[in-house]
């Protein structure tokens, strides 16, 4: 049926596309999911459902509902006879996630490095340019946005959805470490010198480069996190 036809039959009205609903426990999902990212709920805190649920105006019912998903994404844990917390992980499965993190971001890199266009290189230079005024700045606060803007244009800049959605749910798992990392002094400065190698790769279409220096910046950040959390017994477990 042509759009004259569907348009003639809804009375000359254009016809539009059903957009899903976001139902009230999506709602509290999203709210909960980027208080824990951002860090204002730190890994260990207890969420209380009442609370949620006079927060956000709803009964308990959907209040489960978002924190059952959200266990299912592991950014909290369900523990029998206690409630809801914000996830903690062992310095065992910090490492070995933050090794998942760096391939995966590494092959972000990899095929921006093959599958960027002009449009990608603009967005990443600018990116890039935030991360040094913050720097210069000595302003963590604005160095941890600017820092995750970079990552994420790259990760556009792969061109491959699904990839970019896997990595980004593992970088929310990590994000409050990543957080305690990125305010380490003297950080600011060595990422800075890893993005330029990593973008000068990718801009120069060098995909082995743009991995191995993907990596490398990953590992490097790997070694701060664990280091951060051992001294934080509160944000991991033994």
């Amino acid at each position: 049926m042509s759009t004259r036809e569907r348009t003639r039959q809804n009375g000359g009205r254009v016809a539009k596309k059903d957009v899903p609903r976001t139902t009230r426990s999506d709602r509290i999902r999203h709210a909960v999911e980027r208080d824990i990212v951002s860090g204002k709920l730190m890994p260990g805190t207890k969420l209380d459902e009442e609370a949620l649920a006079a927060r956000h105006g709803a009964s308990r019912t959907p209040v489960r509902e978002a924190l059952q998903q959200l266990a299912s994404q592991g950014l909290i844990e369900l523990r029998a006879h206690s409630g809801a917390f914000v996830a903690t992980l062992t310095v065992v499965e910090l490492a070995e996630m933050f090794e998942a993190m760096a391939f995966l971001e590494a092959a972000c890199a990899a095929l921006a490095a093959r599958r960027h266009t002009a449009g990608d290189r603009k967005l990443l230079t600018a990116a890039h340019q935030t991360c040094a005024k913050a720097s210069r700045r000595n302003d963590p606060e604005a160095f941890y946005v600017a820092n995750a803007l970079f990552h994420e244009c790259i990760y556009a800049a792969s061109h491959n959805g699904y990839l970019a959605t896997q990595t980004m749910h593992l970088r929310n798992r990590l994000e409050a470490y990543r957080r305690e990392a990125t305010f380490h002094p003297g950080l600011m400065s060595l990422t800075m010198a890893e993005h330029e190698r990593i973008m000068q790769a990718i801009f120069e279409m060098d995909e082995a480069a743009a991995a191995k220096q993907m990596r490398s910046h990953l590992d490097t950040l790997r070694d701060d996190a664990v280091s951060m959390a051992m001294a934080m017994p509160k944000v991991v477990r033994q």
